[in-house]
């Protein structure tokens, strides 16, 4: 007798241990879950995002939690940046087991690397492999949420900084450009490895800044790159030159925050994110 109860009860956690795997647990009231699919060497993107959720909660009270998955990536070449878009999929599937509502997909110059447009692909691509999970959800890349942000805002010329190396900028330029927005001046601190990228002190960036040639600019890229922080100089940045300052980050935020049908109400990070644009 005790050997059939046994087995009953392995065979009940058997069943109940596949279930919970099978179905993640149920979305708590008033929360939503993002997931991020970020370079395994991205140090960045989990810290500036999930902060400035955190001020739309204290605005909202709405919460929000992160779910990530990672795709190899150390340098930033055109090598390993094209390596890793293979890998986005596979990474769209596993982050999806979390039943996520929205996916932002964040390596801007990943996407870039591949040419003109080529965020409108990966987007794609990106849900197609989540909805074939059996989890479907919005997706943002960050390439893409950076572009449709400076046109939503009406930004047709801008100046950018970025971390990459001379030719990487000049491929971001050449991006950003194919979809209509002119790149009057474009810093490149040319900085190849990505772990070195996110160690840059963003307190350096005012300085930058100051030093582009902003003559009929119309907004200001601060970081052209998730792995770049910045968050910490956006709003002095804007306060101190008077135009509209975007982020890698804060546009994906914005997009975010867009497809999931929530109005940005977020403090201290520029007035694209507080809705004022």
């Amino acid at each position: 007798m005790s050997t059939d109860l046994s087995t009953d009860l392995s065979t009940d956690l058997s069943t109940e241990a596949v279930a919970c795997e099978d179905s993640p647990a149920p979305k708590a009231p008033n929360s939503s879950r993002v997931g991020l699919i970020v370079p395994s060497s991205n140090t960045t993107m989990e810290t500036e995002l999930p902060e400035l959720f955190r001020r739309q909660t204290e605005a909202t009270g709405h919460r929000y939690t992160f779910h990530s998955a990672r795709a190899a990536m150390k340098q930033v070449n055109r090598e390993e940046l094209l390596a890793m878009v293979g890998k986005a999929a596979d990474c769209a599937a596993t982050v999806s087991d979390a039943d996520v509502e929205v996916i932002a997909y964040a390596c801007l110059v990943a996407v870039m690397a591949q040419g003109p447009g080529a965020h409108k692909e990966s987007e794609q691509v990106i849900a197609e492999a989540a909805r074939a999970n059996g989890h479907p959800a919005e997706v943002v890349s960050s390439a893409g949420a950076l572009v449709r942000t400076l046109q939503a805002i009406g930004a047709h010329r801008v100046a950018i900084v970025t971390p990459y190396m001379a030719p990487l900028t000049q491929m971001v330029r050449e991006y950003i450009e194919a979809e209509g927005v002119e790149v009057v001046d474009a810093v490149a601190l040319e900085v190849p490895d990505n772990l070195a990228v996110g160690r840059l002190d963003p307190e350096g960036l005012p300085a930058i800044a100051r030093g582009l040639q902003r003559e009929g600019a119309e907004a200001i890229v601060l970081s052209a790159c998730v792995q770049m922080p910045s968050l910490a100089a956006v709003q002095r940045v804007e306060d101190e030159l008077g135009l509209p300052v975007v982020t890698a980050a804060t546009a994906t935020t914005y997009e975010v925050l867009r497809a999931l049908g929530h109005t940005p109400a977020i403090p201290g990070a520029g007035r694209l994110l507080t809705g004022a644009l």
